[in-house]
């Protein structure tokens, strides 16, 4: 057995061993990138995006940026695309026709509808009305949004291999239908860093519909950092108690003491790095530092007290209502004023097979208002036009009608990828415009289709990031949101 100085000794010898070989092992991506940055000019697009400890990313932002922010409204269940924003004005007289087998060839359908032998078209539930200054047609359903038409860009082409929910929108958020790879606000994360000292990078509020009608799951994986260190995983704000699990201290302990017991930790982990260099060890001692400062920065943010009722009228009267998806847009506004850089609101409640007539109006009245108070707040206080705002899901719904079309209450919609609709607001793109084009079904993409990776693409360029030079390199290879796939859809860029 070794005495406790030989072995005191060998754990010196160990970390010292430990430091030569991370000395030299990040000397390639450390000094010597520094060195050749140098040389050539600091020219960002002749290095790769990995830095040498895969702690953060290097060379971002690649390009001007338009958008400095990000507010995804994620809507999952799949929003009904032909009852919202895709006008069809002849499929009116179609009800109840069987769509075309020419038309539907192809398309995979979920296990629900894949077998029937009638595709009966099934109309959309309210009138279009035009916006008189973009010209876009809206649905009845969704004033608020056609109020802000001229605000928005429609793309009523988009396209998703998926048919059902939780690879849908696993596939929207990590570019992947299978859940391990990091989610988007995370990769956002890695290759900007924060904006923000006593705020996360990268929040995440959930919401519902109150009637409980969808059984759809929010899975912490639509929010984390799959293999890239954890820190850049989103942190889940709750509406109810403490919005971040553990942040308030227990009775008795005061901020001073507080400060210590996370300085002595921090001071132990760092030790504990150099013995092995995880670089979840790093993680560990930034989130406790970063808990320190929100346990501040929190309780002030989710006080609306100071709120004007002008503006809490705006978002409209679900807005006190905790966890409400109006609370969250409200909310929303103010992490992007406090510097959080992705801010993912997701709302289930869209999944409605049998109960169309009655819960897509429902499913309206909740987000309808309070999207639309969104992109007008932020403009009002000059935010918009560098905020990206998001709003749509992880697929559109059916043509056809699920279930009796006949029966006024019971029927709705299946699952349907082939085509739908998602609008953007801000952050460098068009305003007042609908891009691509579907056919006289709203069946298929017949102009200017837009794939999920497309989509991604376009979002990472409007943040000055070039989708195809951010990746981190796991199990041998590098990996990007958007595989090896996707291009900026640039026809919808301001």
């Amino acid at each position: 057995m070794n005495s406790p100085f030989e072995s005191g000794l060998h754990l010196h010898a160990k970390r010292l061993a430990q430091t030569r070989r991370q000395f030299f092992g990040k000397s390639a991506t450390g000094i010597g990138a520094a060195a050749l940055t140098s040389l050539l000019g600091r020219d960002p697009s002749l290095f790769g995006a990995d830095a040498g400890d895969g702690l953060t990313a290097s060379g971002f932002p690649s390009h001007l940026a338009k958008a400095k922010r990000v507010i995804y409204l994620m809507q999952t269940g799949g929003p009904s695309h032909l009852d919202l924003f895709d006008y069809k004005p002849d499929i009116y007289g179609r009800h109840g026709e069987n769509i075309p087998d020419s038309v539907r060839a192809g398309v995979r359908l979920s296990t629900m509808t894949g077998s029937y032998k009638e595709y009966p078209v099934l109309k959309p539930l309210q009138p279009f009305q035009q916006d008189k200054k973009s010209g876009m047609w809206l649905s009845d359903l969704v004033p608020y949004t056609r109020d802000i038409a001229d605000k928005i860009c429609v793309i009523n082409s988009m396209n998703t291999e998926a048919v059902n929910h939780a690879p849908g929108v696993t596939f929207f958020l990590t570019g992947h239908q299978l859940p391990g790879r990091p989610s988007m606000g995370a990769w956002m994360s890695y290759g900007l860093g924060s904006a923000s000292e006593d705020l996360p990078a990268f929040v995440v509020m959930l919401s519902r519909d109150r009637e409980n009608s969808c059984g759809q799951l929010f899975y912490d994986y639509y929010w984390g950092s799959g293999f890239i260190p954890g820190k850049y995983q989103g942190v889940n704000f709750r509406s109810q108690g403490d919005a971040v699990l553990f942040l308030s201290d227990p009775k008795g302990l005061s901020r001073d003491m507080k400060k210590g017991m996370i300085d002595d930790i921090a001071a132990l982990n760092r030790e504990h790095y150099a013995d092995v260099a995880d670089p979840e060890i790093q993680t560990r001692i930034s989130q406790y530092e970063m808990a320190y400062r929100m346990q501040s920065s929190v309780p002030e943010l989710t006080d609306l007290s100071g709120e004007p009722q002008h503006i809490l009228d705006m978002y409209g009267p679900d807005v006190h209502r905790p966890g409400s998806f109006a609370r969250n847009c409200l909310q929303a506004r103010r992490l992007a004023e406090r510097g959080v850089q992705f801010i993912q609101l997701m709302h289930a409640g869209w999944d409605q097979h049998n109960n169309i007539p009655t819960q897509l109006a429902v499913q309206c009245r909740d987000t309808d208002q309070p999207s639309a108070a969104l992109v007008k707040d932020l403009e009002q206080r000059g935010l918009l036009e560098d905020t990206l705002v998001i709003w749509g899901g992880e697929f559109g719904r059916t043509p056809f009608g699920q279930g009796d079309i006949n029966n006024p209450k019971a029927h709705g919609r299946d699952h349907h990828g082939a085509a739908f609709s998602l609008w953007m607001a801000g952050g460098g793109v068009k305003p007042g415009v609908q891009y691509g084009k579907t056919d006289d079904y709203a069946y298929n993409v017949v102009e200017n289709k837009v794939h999920v990776h497309d989509f991604q693409a376009t979002v990472m360029h409007l943040l000055g990031i070039d989708h195809e030079r951010l990746t981190y390199r796991f199990q041998g290879r590098r990996f990007r949101l958007t595989d090896v796939h996707g291009h900026v859809v640039k026809e919808i860029l301001g």
